[in-house]
């Protein structure tokens, strides 16, 4: 590759041998300015998640605050500013726009979500896993407008589909070997072409319904986009920006990149040359990073950051000369809420509030989601016990445990300065309106599902589970063997591996979602009511709630 140096006075020696005045030398040597603007996990959060933005305090870095943020609202005014001053610029998203969403989008199928994001000049985006909650035919309606098939059009006006495009370079329908959606989107700046390209995560299968991806195949990441460069530099792109549903694990500040690990890491560094930018999500988690020479960013989740990418594109190379990037926080309590914004959450909040602000009991404190050392936390626990009340009796399953993933636990429920909790707040944190299904399982299996935990060694999925059922785990132990069998038991007894116990689960983990395969061999399945209905009924049967105490799960070391 040449040196930018040698090419600017190659061309400034080109310019005076023909007699070009001198302006337009100038012109010649001025970058072309790009500013992307990105955000990845929006979730449909419509409005400002509770709890905001967890920050270092600028005051003194060993703490952390929380800063009020997100919303569409104030996020559409910050996209505007931001935009100002740079005729050249581009709004991209890395993915999970929808799905486990607030009340508010999800009542609607997350409509809301796709004509906000829309009518904020939202230009591409990368498909998520998230994307593929209601399978591949959904996510094509969100594109491209229509009635919902069953529940038919709910919200204020027709669904009319998404104004930006979905890029889905690594998804591949079987049959036809080709992409669902669109591979990239090349744009030109100033005469410099730049391509995006949009990818989803290669484990997409691991975390989602099989059913809404049967027929589907999702290619490694960073050998997808590789195969497309000599396409691209058949078009003219020297320029190649990734926006990849992928990400890393950093433990600095939301505009830092100390120690990351994570699968992002290895991808960026199998990438070509040619992409010098890549724009992340998935893993929720905010940085700014140079790994491998690249420009790597994530704007953490629920529309808390706007990213501010600065590219300079040379105009002779068409290549990226420079790049920079700063995360910008959505202070809800400082940008102004944009009219338009305002107007169509209202328009849809008119239909969705006789639901949503329905009183589902009281708390005492907030019931957190987050998992302490064993992997056990507080909603956890609230949740299990509800799925077990909802089928306990012999008519709705006869459970005698209940076993729910923390995947589909999306947030903390928050106590207000009354303790209420609403139908609204429930939802929140149960997003996904899974059905509960109780089935039979032998002591074994429920032992070797319980194993399964582990079966991504980085990211453990430790299950929450119902008052009286305990067990202990063994980190040291090898996959497989973690679960000390002699403190698996059920109030106070042994499970016995040869007998037969009922187990509540949701839906997505009876057809072995996140993993936990065993789960699939359970019999005598019966399909009971919605998980968060089943706490709706648990909040008014015992209001208020407590935090219980946290000694179900036990880590041995």
């Amino acid at each position: 590759m040449r040196h930018p140096l040698a090419q600017m006075l190659t061309t400034a020696a080109l310019a005076i041998a023909l007699g070009l005045p001198s302006q337009v030398l100038a012109q010649d040597e001025t970058p072309v300015d790009l500013r992307i603007l990105a955000i990845n996990d929006f979730h449909g959060n419509l409005r400002p998640p509770p709890g905001g933005i967890r920050i270092a305090d600028p005051d003194d870095k060993t703490k952390m605050v929380t800063v009020p943020a997100g919303g569409a609202e104030h996020m559409a005014t910050l996209v505007n500013q931001l935009r100002e001053g740079h005729p050249n610029n581009i709004f991209v998203t890395a993915g999970d726009l929808i799905g486990a969403s607030p009340l508010l989008s999800a009542m609607f199928h997350d409509e809301p979500t796709v004509e906000s994001l829309s009518m904020m000049g939202l230009e591409l985006s990368a498909v998520g896993n998230h994307e593929f909650d209601r399978g591949k035919d959904e996510l094509l309606r969100m594109q491209n407008g229509g009635c919902h098939p069953v529940d038919h059009c709910q919200g204020p006006h027709p669904f009319a589909g998404a104004k930006f495009h979905y890029l889905a370079a690594s998804t591949f329908d079987k049959a036809t070997g080709q992409t669902i959606l669109p591979p990239y989107e090349i744009r030109e700046f100033e005469g410099v072409a730049v391509a995006f390209v949009g990818l989803t995560l290669k484990g997409t299968p691991e975390i989602v319904r099989p059913v809404g991806i049967e027929g589907l195949e999702f290619r490694d990441e960073a050998d997808t986009v590789n195969a497309l460069v000599p396409e691209l530099k058949a078009h003219g792109v020297k320029a190649i920006v990734a926006l990849i549903h992928e990400g890393g694990f950093p433990t600095g500040d939301y505009n830092e990149c100390p120690g990351i690990t994570g699968p992002i890491v290895d991808i960026v560094k199998k990438l070509d040359s040619a992409v010098r930018v890549v724009v992340t999500g998935h893993t929720h988690k905010a940085y700014v990073c140079d790994i491998d020479g690249r420009l790597v960013t994530s704007g953490g989740k629920f529309g808390t950051l706007v990213t501010a990418i600065d590219l300079k594109l040379d105009r002779t190379t068409k290549e990226v000369i420079g790049a920079k990037a700063n995360n910008v926080i959505v202070r809800s309590n400082f940008y102004a809420k944009d009219g338009e914004q305002t107007a169509l959450i209202s328009s849809y909040d008119g239909l969705a509030a006789p639901i949503g602000g329905r009183r589902a009991g009281s708390i005492k404190q907030t019931l957190s989601h987050l998992p302490g050392d064993a992997g056990e936390s507080v909603l956890g626990d609230v949740i299990a016990d509800a799925q077990l009340a909802a089928t306990r009796s012999v008519s709705d399953g006869d459970a005698v445990m209940a076993l729910t993933n923390p995947g589909g636990i999306r947030t903390d429920i928050v106590k207000q300065e009354d303790g209420i909790a609403t139908y609204a707040d429930l939802f929140a944190s149960q997003p996904f309106r899974n059905q509960l299904v109780t089935l039979t399982l032998t002591g074994a299996q429920i032992k070797a599902a319980l194993e399964q935990q582990w079966s991504d060694p980085n990211h453990p999925r430790i299950l929450q589970v119902s008052r009286g059922f305990s067990y202990a785990w063994d980190a040291r132990k090898p996959y497989g063997a973690r679960i000390i069998a002699a403190r698996l038991s059920l109030h106070g007894k042994p499970i016995d591996p040869a007998a037969h116990y009922r187990v509540t689960v949701n839906d997505y983990l009876s057809v072995g979602g996140d993993g936990f395969t065993e789960f699939k061999q359970g019999t005598n399945q019966q399909v009971g009511v919605y998980d968060v209905d089943a706490l709706y009924a648990y909040f008014q049967a015992n209001s208020p709630i407590a935090p219980t105490r946290m000694d179900r799960i036990t880590r041995a070391n």
